[in-house]
């Protein structure tokens, strides 16, 4: 089986890399195709909108976090129940250490230039050249996106020399929400899918272009099979808009190692289901929802007390502020968290960490805008993918392990495992 499959990249970020794909997604699919979309690198809030437009569940493809073998096998997958697979870039097209470039030549992965033609017209020519040529990369065609009208892009469409202009999206009088992480979430808008429907209908493509992409043939490749080391165990997992950041490959990871997932909503003030034996609180938007959270008693309740009774807690990023004393928010107010973790989770209105990360053999990320005043000692730190130094702190308080550092299960699920493990069951 095989799709036809293209990666979207640009220049740099803020181009409109997101809301061209989600476009194409919707466009795609509307026309009857099914469609897998990709996001590469570390993010959590894309994915979110390319699944809303492409209506199936996307996956992160980056060959330092994810692994070649990794990537090699969500593309082959994708391939076999795709007629379409598209794949957002992440900042531009040579970023990075291995960069969007490099995954698009590793898998023959034509690229889709989308360049923000609205402060200029021939120039566009130059820089779909040297993104072609600076690698190279099989540059399939331009997008030329914001574009003023038809003969704004005509001007685009001469600039280009032997690059075809696959298509153009006008210039739209909305737009995606955004946030201090990124994206807002498709949910906290009612109009989002009809965004996403202006979006499909405002896009202008040579279809006879599109159809004559090259497909993409990989040969099956099984998920590896991996030890039952959580079976029969029951995993809360915070899930609500203030715990969205969570990769679909973690979930499908613990499922694998045996583990059922019982969900439940912090925001509802729901406390931690009957019976579980660990609870993952993953990373999300609790310093928009500080106040709702503060006001979660039976939550707080709930998950002091299963930290009292010694029950396995894994916290990243956002969660690890809602088991802090306190969240301190940009105008200064400080509200009440859970309290397991000492220290002030404080907004800031700059970045504090960015960039990959590795604590042993288990991969990620870090991304976030505030910090924690007052921790305490940590009992080890990262190690950053950018140099080796040293990365986020790992905090431990009894039962409870708590990060910055946003993990991805799959670069070692025995790793994965331990964190939901009384420290008697952990793999040596």
């Amino acid at each position: 089986m095989s799709a036809r499959a293209i990666l979207v990249a640009a220049a740099a970020s803020g181009q409109g890399k997101t809301t061209v794909t989600a476009a194409l997604a919707r466009r795609l699919r509307r026309d009857g195709a099914r469609v897998r979309a990709f996001k590469t690198g570390p993010d959590f809030l894309d994915p979110l909108t390319l699944a809303r437009a492409s209506g199936a569940e996307v996956d992160t493809l980056d060959l330092w976090m994810v692994g070649e073998a990794g990537c090699r096998q969500r593309l082959a997958a994708a391939a076999q129940d795709a007629d379409w697979i598209l794949v957002e870039a992440v900042m531009g097209l040579y970023d990075g250490a291995p960069s969007s470039a490099d995954l698009a030549n590793r898998f023959g992965l034509p690229v889709l230039a989308v360049l923000d033609a609205r402060a200029m017209a021939q120039t566009a020519g130059a820089l779909a050249l040297g993104l072609r040529d600076y690698g190279p990369v099989q540059l399939a065609g331009v997008l030329a996106n914001r574009v003023a009208g038809d003969s704004h892009a005509a001007m685009v469409a001469e600039s280009l020399r032997d690059i075809p202009l696959l298509g153009h999206l006008p210039r739209q009088a909305q737009s995606l929400p955004e946030r201090h992480l990124g994206l807002g979430l498709p949910d906290e808008l009612a109009d989002f899918d009809a965004r996403l429907d202006a979006l499909a209908d405002s896009l202008v493509l040579d279809d006879a272009a599109w159809q004559a992409l090259p497909r993409l043939t990989l040969p099956p490749e099984p998920a590896p099979a991996l030890p039952p080391l959580l079976a029969g165990r029951r995993l809360a997992l915070a899930r609500d808009a203030a715990f969205a950041f969570v990769y679909p490959a973690n979930l499908a990871c613990l499922r694998a190692l045996g583990a059922e997932l019982v969900e439940f909503s912090p925001l509802a003030d729901q406390p931690l289901p009957a019976g579980v034996d660990a609870l993952y609180l993953p990373g999300g938007y609790p310093e928009l929802h500080a106040e709702t959270l503060s006001r979660a008693r039976a939550w707080q309740a709930s998950v002091r007390a299963a930290h009292a009774a010694g029950l396995p807690i894994w916290a990243e990023c956002g969660g690890m502020m809602a088991l802090a004393d306190a969240i301190e928010t940009m105008d200064g107010h400080s509200w009440g968290m859970a309290g397991l973790l000492p220290g002030v989770a404080h907004m800031q209105d700059r970045l504090a960490g960015l960039g990959g990360q590795a604590w042993g053999a288990l991969r990620g990320h870090t991304f976030h805008y505030s910090r924690l005043e007052l921790p305490p000692e940590p009992q080890a730190h990262t190690v950053s993918q950018r140099g080796g130094g040293r990365g986020e702190a790992i905090y431990r308080v009894g039962s409870l392990q708590a990060s910055y550092f946003h993990a991805y299960f799959p670069s070692a699920p025995e790793q994965a495992a331990a964190l939901f493990l009384p420290a008697e069951d952990r793999p040596c």
